[in-house]
C-alpha cells in the first residue's frame, strides 16, 4: 500500500487504538512492584529500584520520540510504527528469558522496551491529525485512549482476572505480553499511512489565518529549531512537566501507597489493602486515564485547548493535595485514582493540540517529540521521588509521611502549571 493511498480514515483510528493499547502496558508497571519488592520473592528489589525501572522506561520513551518524528518525517510513519512493535516485543521477552537482576530490567524493560515505544507513539497521532484535520481534538483523544484502556487489561490479566502472576510468574508474564505486543503493534502499523498532498475531508475547508489590523501575521508551520527559539515552547514543556509528574508518579506508586494507607488507617490486611489499591489502578485508573483522552480531547473542541488546559492542571493539582487524606478510604482512594486518572489522560490529548495549534500541524510529529521529552522529566523526577521517601520512611519507621511531601509537590507544580496556562498565548512573527 502506497504511503500516498487514499485509505478509509477509520483504519486509522483502529490500528491506532491497537498500537496504542499495547504501548500502554507500561502503565500497568504497579502491578508488578510488590512482587518485584517482596523480600521473600525471587526480586527483593527496593521501591525506588522499581521504580528508577519504570521511570528509565518513561525517559527512554521521551528521547526516542524525538528521533522516531525526525525519522516518519524522512521514512514515513508505518516503518517507524513497526520497527516500534518489534523492539518494544524484543525488550519484553528478552527480559522474559533474562530479566532476573534489576540491571537486567533497566536494559530490558527500561532502556529496550522504552524505546519500543517512543518509536510508536507518535505514529497514530501525528497520521490521525493529518487525516481528521476537522476533529482534531476528539482523534487525537482517541488516538491515545488506548494507551490508557492498555493498562486495564494488562494489570488484570497479570492480576485478579487471569492470576498470570501467581501461576507464572513475573518473567513468564513478561515473555508473553512482549509476544503478543509485538504481534499486535506490528498489524496496527499497517494503517500508519499518511494521506496525499492537499487530501481534506470532504465539505471541509482548512480556516484561514488571518492577521489583525496593526499586528504581525502569524507564521503558521514551526520547523523544531524554529519553535525551539521561542518562550511558547518552554511554556508548554514546562506545563506538560508538571501535569504528567503528578500522574506518573500516581501510576508507579498507587498500589504501594493504597496497601501502606489501608493497612494503617482503615485496618485492611494486606491482601484486602492490596485487592483494593488493584482495584483503584486497575480500574478506576486505567478507565478514567483512557476515558480522559477522548473526553479532555471533545472538550478542546468546544472551548479550546488553552482553557482546558488551565482547568485541568488546576483541578488535578486539588486532587493531588487531598491524595494523602483519602487515600486511607476505600471510596476516596477509588474517586481519588478515577479523578487522577481522568487528568492526567488529558495530557495526551491536550498537548498535542497546543503544539499542532501553536507550531503547526506540517512538523507535528517532529515538534511535539519535542514537547514530550517534558514526559520524560516528569517521569524521572515524580515515581523516583516518591520511591526514595517511601523508602526513607520504612527505614525511620515514619510510616505514611513520606507520601505527603510527594502529594503536596505534584499539588502545588500542578497549580502552577494552570497558572502558566492561563497566560499563554500564541507565537506571533512574521510569516516567512
Amino acid at each position: 500500500m502506497s504511503e500516498q493511498k487514499i485509505i478509509d480514515r477509520r483504519l486509522v483510528v483502529v490500528g491506532a487504538l491497537l498500537i496504542q493499547l499495547c504501548l500502554g502496558a507500561i502503565y500497568a508497571w504497579s502491578v508488578f512492584t510488590p512482587y518485584l519488592t517482596d523480600p521473600d520473592g525471587p526480586f527483593g528489589f527496593s521501591s525506588t529500584q522499581t521504580q528508577v525501572i519504570f521511570s528509565v522506561s518513561l525517559a527512554t520513551f521521551a528521547v526516542v520520540m524525538v528521533l522516531a518524528g525526525r525519522w516518519q518525517a524522512q521514512a514515513g510513519p508505518r516503518i517507524v510504527a513497526l520497527t516500534g512493535g518489534v523492539v518494544l516485543g524484543a525488550g519484553y521477552i528478552l527480559a522474559g528469558l533474562f530479566g532476573q537482576s534489576f540491571l537486567a530490567q533497566v536494559i530490558f524493560i527500561g532502556l529496550v522496551g522504552g524505546a519500543g515505544i517512543g518509536l510508536a507513539y507518535v505514529c497514530p497521532i501525528a497520521v490521525g491529525v493529518k487525516w481528521y484535520p476537522d476533529k482534531k481534538g476528539l482523534i487525537t483523544g482517541l488516538g491515545v485512549a488506548g494507551f490508557g484502556f492498555g493498562a486495564l487489561i494488562w494489570v488484570y490479566l497479570a492480576g485478579n482476572w487471569g492470576h498470570l502472576l501467581d501461576t507464572l510468574g513475573v518473567l513468564r508474564v513478561f515473555l508473553i505480553y512482549g509476544i503478543v505486543f509485538a504481534v499486535a503493534v506490528i498489524g496496527g502499523s499497517t494503517w500508519m499511512v499518511n494521506p496525499p498532498e492537499g487530501w481534506a475531508p470532504k465539505g471541509w475547508k482548512p480556516p484561514k489565518t488571518v492577521a489583525k489590523k496593526g499586528k504581525k501575521a502569524r507564521k503558521v508551520d514551526y520547523l523544531p529549531n524554529e519553535m525551539l527559539r521561542i518562550p511558547q515552547f518552554y511554556a508548554i514543556w514546562a506545563m506538560f512537566i508538571f501535569s504528567s509528574m503528578a500522574g506518573l508518579m500516581t501510576i508507579g506508586n498507587i498500589k504501594l501507597f493504597g496497601i501502606d494507607a489501608l493497612q494503617e488507617r482503615a485496618g485492611l490486611t494486606a491482601a484486602e489493602a492490596s485487592a483494593v489499591a488493584g482495584t483503584a489502578m486497575a480500574v478506576f485508573y486505567s478507565l478514567a486515564n483512557g476515558i480522559g483522552r477522548i473526553a479532555w480531547g471533545t472538550i478542546s473542541d468546544k472551548i479550546g485547548y488553552k482553557l482546558s488546559l488551565v482547568i485541568m492542571c488546576a483541578t488535578q493539582g486539588v486532587v493531588m493535595l487531598l491524595f494523602y487524606l483519602m487515600g486511607g478510604t476505600s471510596i476516596l482512594l477509588y474517586l481519588a485514582a478515577l479523578l487522577i486518572g481522568f487528568n492526567f489522560g488529558g495530557n495526551f490529548a491536550l498537548f498535542p493540540m497546543a503544539t499542532s495549534d501553536m507550531f503547526g500541524a506540517t512538523n507535528l510529529g517532529r515538534n511535539y517529540g519535542w514537547v514530550f521529552t517534558a514526559y520524560g522529566v516528569g517521569g524521572i523526577v515524580g515515581p523516583i521521588m516518591a520511591g526514595m521517601l517511601r523508602d526513607a520512611s520504612l527505614r525511620s519507621g515514619s510510616g505514611l509521611q513520606g507520601w505527603l511531601a510527594v502529594f503536596v509537590i505534584c499539588g502545588i507544580a500542578c497549580i502552577i502549571a494552570a497558572v502558566i496556562g492561563w497566560f499563554l498565548k500564541p507565537p506571533r512573527t512574521v510569516q516567512a
